[in-house]
């Protein structure tokens, strides 16, 4: 009877796209995930003030898009790895955790789930009847500076908060989906509360969201002024992204290293693996009456020297034990 050989354990996905990782979809099903993701956020960010007035309850927006995030994270992110934000994409690109052509193809897929997901809230907005200008109502949500701020915020204060969110907001995403951070699994609610936080603090200002891709949607289907002052929101966010991103890159993902293990350690997990590598169904025989005999490893026919027991033959043909009797026999002088 031979005892059964245990599975090898399989290597886990990495949720963040580490190198190296088990687990690697494709393209097509990554850019999927990433235009879905942004959809709902848009959906969440944009829906919720959109139908609510954002004076009188100004929480409930920055907290819907936050949550959304950290919904999407937990859907999508073993897939893609969860950006669904231009900014969040250049960061990674500059810290080293994505190629720049894979980069690429995120922003523009971000770009259609954003473009998507508010094309489907202006055509909410045009079957509500007491709405008579769709695009003035879209005015109220979308980013914008001087007269189309709040609270009158100039270029200059509106730009430099866009910059320190985006920063803040990469800067929580790398830390937190880095590989060598034992607690990855909480990095959808560490993203999530901290665009809630930024966002509650943007929209007084400027309607800052921290996202070219969800400001380039609103603007598309707002007045002609958003358009205008769109380079703003695509420029501040993508510097503070690069800062954070070239802050991570000093610390990149190295493997942990391995502990010292003594020869002896080695040897004998050398002879282990052997041993399990050659032992397989073709070392067994089958005797005359059809049972199998003892197994006998591959290893012992192949060359490899079997391990010496106390008291076995020594080279030359004789051991210890026959030298003594043959010196008391007389034949050895």
């Amino acid at each position: 009877m031979t005892s059964p050989v245990p599975a090898r354990p399989t290597e886990s996905p990495d949720l963040h796209g580490a190198p190296g990782a088990a687990f690697k979809p494709g393209l097509v099903a990554r850019l999927s995930a990433e235009a879905f993701g942004t959809l709902f956020l848009v959906i969440a960010g944009l829906g919720v003030p959109l139908f609510t007035i954002p004076q009188s309850n100004p929480l409930s927006a920055s907290l819907a898009a936050g949550l959304a995030v950290t919904a999407a994270m937990l859907a999508f992110a073993y897939i893609s790895g969860g950006h669904f934000n231009p900014a969040v994409t250049l960061g990674s690109a500059i810290a080293g955790r994505i190629r720049l052509p894979e980069a690429a193809a995120y922003l523009g897929a971000q770009l259609v789930g954003a473009v998507a997901g508010t094309l489907a809230l202006f055509g909410i907005l045009r079957t509500v009847p007491k709405i008579e200008d769709t695009r003035a109502a879209f005015d109220t949500v979308t980013a914008g500076f001087g007269e189309h701020s709040i609270i009158q915020a100039p270029m200059a204060g509106v730009l430099l908060v866009e910059v320190l969110g985006a920063a803040l907001l990469v800067a929580v995403f790398l830390g937190t989906t880095s590989a060598r951070n034992t607690n990855k699994a909480a990095a959808p609610f560490a993203v999530g509360l901290t665009l809630a936080v930024l966002l509650q603090l943007g929209q007084a200002v400027g309607n800052t969201p921290f996202n070219p891709a969800r400001a380039t949607a609103s603007a598309i289907f707002s007045s002609t002024w958003s358009l205008e002052q769109l380079w703003l929101f695509w420029v501040a966010p993508l510097v503070g992204a690069a800062i954070a991103g070239l802050v991570f890159r000093g610390f990149a993902d190295l493997p942990a290293a391995a502990p010292a293990r003594t020869d002896n350690a080695v040897q004998g997990s050398e002879l282990d693996s052997e041993d399990d590598d050659d032992f397989d169904d073709e070392d067994l025989d089958e005797g005359p009456d059809g049972d199998l005999e003892k197994a006998v490893p591959a290893a012992a026919g192949r060359g490899d020297a079997p391990k010496r027991a106390a008291g076995s033959e020594a080279p030359g043909g004789h051991n210890g034990k026959d030298d003594a009797r043959d010196f008391f026999d007389g034949k050895r002088g």
